[in-house]
């Protein structure tokens, strides 16, 4: 099924369920007001989303309206924690190359994860507000999923059952400000603001045969002021999958219903042809990554971070070319 919040007014909106082709939706009122109700006892609840779902995509749900995206809240408005990995190495290795600075072995045994700020999540269609731009202002494209609860020291196995739905993440970053933050030795605060979210959720059903093993086969576009920079495929070359996150997270503690685990920027290698050269056909999933491709073959970056007014499409399409979660369509403002 997908689930989206309805902005109501209220700081957690309202649950509605979405049709399959995103053009219906229903309150699920009745059911359950909030999406974190339906996460904490989703035995019960999520049969019964299920059935309103099956109503509404057969067209026979008596109070459905029409879906407006621009009507929604991040599905999971404000969550109990937002964990993000670096789950793509690929980018870590070009960041890293970029700087002339090796990969450390343990990154590729044990993922990289930070905790962000989780009590003030943007809509798929709201504003990116930002003080300066002189913050060096960046999208980067990612998959996230909600959990269940998941008990500590579970395995990676364990973790992916208590995954309960999927969704895109624009996790914005200020990366004029990083350099100055990871020197103290304790990690983003200030570079990350309020991380946006694809209108809808969906459950690992919806997607099918493209869901395998922790990892979404599909392609994640993402789209600069209308020029189409990133067609990076989610699937291959996701070194960690995300039963593997939400177990990094569980080493040492629980992780509670209504938790948000992003894969990191989506990113896929380069490819070297018979001239020696290397290209990146996929394009890229945040600007630092095509910065950093930019020093490794020239010495320096050319392409600059993100202005006002300047506008983000993150996108994601089924293999019957429609669009599974809806677009994040987001445009850069100056902060009042």
């Amino acid at each position: 099924m997908k689930l989206a919040t309805y902005k109501d007014g209220s700081r957690d909106g309202q649950l509605v369920v979405v049709s399959r082709d995103l053009s219906t939706a229903h309150y699920a009122t009745g059911i359950a007001d909030k999406l974190q109700q339906a996460l904490d006892d989703w035995g019960f609840i999520s049969p019964q989303l299920q059935d309103l779902y099956e109503t509404l995509n057969n067209g026979k749900a008596r109070h459905a309206f029409p879906f407006d995206s621009k009507q929604c809240m991040a599905p999971l408005p404000r969550a109990y924690q937002w964990a993000d990995g670096s789950a793509y190495i690929n980018h870590v290795e070009l960041v890293r190359a970029a700087r002339k600075s090796d990969v450390p072995g343990t990154f590729y045994a044990d993922p990289l994860m930070y905790q962000g700020g989780s009590d003030d999540f943007l809509g798929a269609n709201d504003d990116v507000p930002v003080p300066k731009e002189a913050y060096g202002i960046d999208f980067e494209a990612e998959i996230a999923v909600i959990t269940g609860d998941v008990r500590m020291m579970s395995t990676p196995e364990q973790a992916l059952d208590g995954i309960r739905l999927v969704m895109l993440a624009n996790d914005v970053s200020l990366r004029n400000l990083i350099p100055d933050e990871l020197a103290k030795g304790f990690g983003f605060f200030q570079s990350k603001p309020a991380t946006a979210f694809s209108p809808v959720a969906v459950t690992l059903d919806e997607l099918g045969e493209s869901w395998d093993k922790g990892r979404v086969h599909l392609t994640l576009q993402s789209t600069w002021n209308g020029r189409k920079v990133g067609m990076c495929e989610a699937g291959p070359e996701m070194t960690f999958h995300f039963g593997q996150l939400i177990a990094h997270i569980c080493k040492t503690r629980n992780v509670r219903a209504g938790s948000i685990v992003g894969s990191g920027t989506v990113s896929n290698k380069g490819v070297t042809g018979a001239d020696g050269k290397t290209t990146w056909p996929k394009g890229y999933s945040c600007i630092a990554e095509k910065r950093a491709i930019e020093t490794i073959q020239d010495g320096k970056p050319t392409t600059e971070f993100m202005k006002f007014h300047d506008t983000i499409r993150i996108e994601m399409k089924g293999l019957d070319g429609q669009s599974v979660f809806g677009a994040i369509d987001q445009e850069i403002v100056e902060a009042k």
